[in-house]
């Protein structure tokens, strides 16, 4: 028999898949993580061509890149693209020259505070070319003629975004976005992705109450092409999670919608403090991920964002010490239980009506009593019974029940569906 896997393994397997590739918000880097993705849960791809207007924006050029070096005046590759793909600005344009050191630094993105890591820099809407290197080999650059040549494309092309359905009971959905477009970044957002595809597995197992929409898409001007393409059909997103930064050490944190009152974060809020990890929740502000996307004014979807350390808050953020070795198999787990824990919750959160208001209805005679008795918490179920009766007037949902009771949202449910039933409460 072969040895079960734990989850958070299989995630890790995949982020050591996903890592090497080179990513932007356009090109074969994505359609391939898609593919790999694919392997794990049926995706629709999406292709979106170029110059198509989406809100405020349009779709830019497509990007690619086949090879990209600096030679030294040896003939020395002392700057490589094959041996990692943040060595290139991303969207540089091509570029084949030689010219000297001093040209060339104007050109070179270092981390003098961190002079061994190579650091990750984009140059999306302007047209530019550039190479990412250890400040430590700059230093050790001797002058000369070097020569420069980035093999890359830019040309009329298309986005490509990606989603994964699994039905729910209704067709009010919650949307799960992650994004895909950084090259070789293990916690940011590969772990990000790898904890969207394992929870999308995860629910495909049940029969959730919710519909769910997994949106894997490049981060920014591919969740602008995302809510374009969907605007009509917006009013049915009733909840959202976005997926970042997910696989490292550090603690869990949720930052709230832009309302702050949506019923997502009132679920993560009691989810994490019930569970007593350590955890942290943070104001809803206009950076960040594609939470500022979903939650801008004219949507104001009820979207938050779980990472465990926030982006930036890490020194290796956007860095090549963002590696294999940064993120653990250990935290993508804790960081998917705790997303399938806040969605059983959002799965059977109800508002009930008390049909029998007027006292107390005798629940020994319903057998109510009776169905406690093997239970290890049977006290606590009780109270959570006669706690549901109280407050189900049709203005208190579930979760309203368990935060005033202080009773397990788990022991509050499984007393309001053995009240329902009974024929004591309906929904």
């Amino acid at each position: 028999m072969a040895p079960v896997t734990a989850p958070g393994d299989e995630m890790y397997a995949l982020v050591e898949r996903l890592y090497p590739l080179c990513r932007s918000i356009t090109g074969d880097g994505v359609r391939a993580t898609l593919e790999i993705v694919g392997e794990y849960v049926p995706l629709k791809v999406h292709e979106v061509p170029t110059g198509t207007q989406v809100l405020d924006w349009t779709v830019p050029q497509e990007w690619n890149i086949r090879d990209a070096y600096i030679a030294d005046p040896a003939g020395n590759r002392v700057v490589d693209f094959r041996a990692s793909s943040l060595h290139v600005l991303g969207y540089s344009v091509p570029v084949s020259a030689t010219m000297p050191l001093a040209e060339l630094r104007e050109h070179l993105h270092t981390l003098p505070d961190h002079p061994a890591w190579v650091p990750y820099r984009t140059s999306y809407y302007q047209p530019q070319w550039g190479f990412c290197l250890a400040q430590e080999t700059l230093d050790a650059l001797p002058d000369g003629e070097y020569e420069v040549r980035i093999d890359s494309t830019l040309a009329d092309g298309h986005l490509t975004y990606a989603e994964h359905i699994v039905p729910g009971q209704i067709a009010d959905e919650v949307i799960v976005s992650c994004h895909v477009c950084h090259p070789s970044l293990a916690n940011d957002n590969m772990a990000g992705v790898a904890v969207a595809t394992f929870l999308a597995r995860a629910l495909a197992e049940q029969t959730p109450y919710y519909t769910y929409r997994f949106i894997f898409a490049p981060g920014t001007i591919g969740a602008i092409t995302w809510l374009a393409r969907n605007a009509e059909r917006i009013d049915r997103v009733k909840h959202g999670l976005v997926l970042a930064c997910a696989g490292d050490r550090g603690h869990l944190t949720y930052k709230q919608s832009r309302r702050g009152d949506a019923e997502i974060d009132r679920v993560m809020r009691h989810v994490l403090a019930a569970s007593e990890r350590p955890h942290r929740v943070a104001e809803f502000t206009p950076y960040g991920y594609d939470e500022r996307q979903f939650c801008s004014p004219g949507f104001d979807l009820g979207v938050g964002s779980l990472t465990r350390t926030p982006y930036a808050g890490y020194p290796e953020y956007h860095t090549s010490a963002d590696n294999l070795d940064f993120v653990s198999p250990e935290a993508m787990a804790d960081t998917l239980a705790a997303c399938r824990e806040a969605f059983a919750v959002l799965d059977r959160d109800r508002r009930y009506l008390n049909l029998s208001p007027y006292g107390e209805p005798q629940l020994g005679r319903r057998g109510l009593y009776d169905s406690l008795g093997g239970r290890s918490d049977a006290k606590q179920a009780q109270m959570a019974m006669l706690w549901v009766l109280n407050l189900s007037d049709g203005e208190h949902s579930l979760l309203d029940v368990a935060e005033r009771s202080g009773l397990p949202f788990d022991t509050v449910a499984d007393a309001a569906g053995a009240l329902h039933g009974a024929g004591l409460i309906k929904a």
